[in-house]
């Protein structure tokens, strides 16, 4: 895979619940970060004192952020709706020339900001809520 745009990657949100995904608006900058647990089960036999980890188990997880300016009122009011209600919509994350990351998130924080000669800005991060799938592009 060579160098992506980094416009490309697009954080999708659904919409009306029936799957139909539509892009947060306005966003400038996006993240993504997939995290794995590690099992500790070294004992006194591991072998030279070295840690031991056991596969498969942990719980995994995904965080998406992304910060930019006010453009579209359907998707900010759908995000704000969203985070006062403590829902888990389904969002998809598109990651250029890699694949689509797809399942339910919720929105564990919205931030507002602004300065007195520049546009408003807001910054929003996601919490994976269950498993995920991941499509190749």
């Amino acid at each position: 895979m060579g160098a992506q745009n980094g416009k490309d990657l697009l954080i999708k949100l659904d919409m009306t619940g029936d799957g139909q995904f539509e892009t947060v608006a306005g966003l400038r900058a996006t993240r993504i970060s997939f995290n794995a647990e590690s099992v500790d089960v070294t004992s006194l036999e591991s072998t030279g004192g070295w840690r031991e980890l056991l596969g498969g188990a942990g719980v995994k997880s995904a965080t998406i952020s992304g910060s930019g300016v006010f453009k579209d009122a359907d998707t900010d009011e759908r995000a704000r709706q969203l985070f006062f209600a403590g829902e888990t919509p389904g969002c998809q994350v598109i990651i250029p020339d890699f694949g689509i990351v797809e399942g339910a998130f919720q929105i564990t924080s919205i931030e507002f900001a602004g300065s007195y000669n520049g546009e408003a800005t807001y910054e929003m991060a996601f919490a994976s809520a269950g498993a995920l799938s991941f499509t190749a592009l």
